[in-house]
């Protein structure tokens, strides 16, 4: 009796994350950050600042789920990146790094 309900439990937390995987699939978050003329930016976006903008925008997510495989983002531009809903379940987004130059000397 406790394997049928462990078994109905796993798979009611595979459905979960499959709905939450349609959800998410293909949504591109902008991050704000800031960066010098020549794109690079002071400091990185983490997978913190990722499920920040993703729950802004009505996706709880938690920063283990975040799969950053070359480390935190360290250029303006678009990256995408998985997000690991369930060992068998991902969804592919996009991060966009906008660069804040306001303030930023030119030379």
């Amino acid at each position: 009796m406790a394997r049928r309900s462990g078994r109905r439990r796993t798979a009611e937390k595979l459905t979960l994350a499959q709905e939450r995987a349609a959800k998410l699939e293909g949504v591109t978050v902008q991050v704000m950050q800031k960066a010098g003329v020549d794109g690079r930016l002071f400091g990185s976006v983490t997978n913190v600042d990722i499920v920040e903008a993703l729950q802004k925008l009505g996706h709880p997510v938690e920063k283990a789920m975040i799969r950053m495989p070359e480390g935190p983002l360290k250029q303006v531009g678009d990256f995408p990146l998985t997000v690991a809903l369930h060992t068998d379940v991902a969804a592919q987004i996009t991060v966009s790094v906008q660069g804040d130059t306001t303030g930023v000397p030119t030379t």
